[in-house]
């Protein structure tokens, strides 16, 4: 049974920064990508970043310069360093991972508000 442990969100101001977690655990077959997405109340599910297991990553053209995506292979682990926060990025985070299918985390709150 695969189960991904988000950790990190919370409540910050304007300029502020955030560390999220996704560990993942219960997989049989390598890790492809791991990613984390976002929600914002009213508005789809959007990519905010991906990594593959060789360390390419992909942003979001709004996160571009403020956020970085990386991992730890050996803990199936994923991280975003999320800087210079802005209300904007206010939204649940939700970790995904891809191996032979995809896997979503729970979701974790990010509020940036002043």
């Amino acid at each position: 049974q695969v189960q991904l442990v988000e950790s990190g969100g919370g409540l910050v101001q304007p300029g502020e920064f955030l560390r999220l977690s996704c560990a993942a655990s219960g997989t049989t077959f390598p890790i492809a990508i791991m990613g984390w997405y976002r929600q914002a109340p009213g508005k789809q599910r959007e990519l905010v970043a991906t990594i593959t297991s060789g360390g390419s990553t992909n942003y979001a053209d709004s996160v571009k310069g403020r956020f970085t995506i990386s991992r730890d292979n050996a803990k199936n682990t994923v991280y975003l360093q999320m800087n210079s926060l802005k209300p904007e990025d206010t939204a649940v985070y939700y970790c995904k991972i891809v191996t032979l299918r995809s896997y979503w985390g729970q979701g974790t709150q990010v509020t940036v508000s002043s």
